[in-house]
């Protein structure tokens, strides 16, 4: 009690004379909706768009082996995220955005450090088994490089679906 309300009381006493000097409070009191935008944050709803923009791709030097095959993947992670929006809706959207960062919607301040996306050139040790890994702590996605956009959609589907996640439901 002492925490959430008493120790804070002076500060919000002192916040409310403050509003009530040019009408602001008695404006809010009979408008409450009008400014709810302004005190409480909404979440957008996530589209494949806002998920491009959101991860920023780390790739290799320009003109090396690995660029090209990472320009190739960058398109399949295009691709993937609009047949998720396409098919399965913003929730699904979420889990995405869940298994790289462990937020599953875009905080209001937005998120530190940039959520990034990697790439895997490593040799899988059996075939077929090159999935996708992420790294929470510093919102790093990491994404396997593979030559069929079917292969890659399989292996993300996979991996985003046998996750547990951080608990929530």
């Amino acid at each position: 009690m002492f925490q959430v309300v008493h120790r804070v009381s002076g500060a919000f006493q002192r916040f409310k004379e403050g509003m009530k000097t040019l009408g602001v409070l008695d404006a809010i009191r009979t408008h409450p909706d009008a400014f709810r935008p302004l005190f409480c944050h909404e979440p957008s709803p996530l589209t494949a768009d806002v998920l491009e923009q959101l991860f920023e791709m780390r790739l290799s030097a320009v003109g090396s082996n690995k660029r090209s095959a990472e320009e190739c993947v960058v398109a399949f992670w295009r691709d993937y995220l609009l047949d998720v929006e396409e098919q399965e809706g913003p929730l699904q959207l979420g889990a995405i955005l869940a298994f790289a960062t462990g937020a599953n919607a875009i905080p209001p301040l937005g998120f530190s450090p940039r959520p990034s996306v990697d790439f895997l050139h490593e040799l899988p040790l059996r075939k077929g088994c090159h999935l996708p890994t992420a790294n929470t702590c510093i919102n790093c996605l990491r994404l396997p490089v593979l030559k069929e956009f079917q292969d890659f959609k399989e292996t993300m589907d996979f991996a985003l679906k046998n996750t547990q996640g951080f608990g929530q439901e």
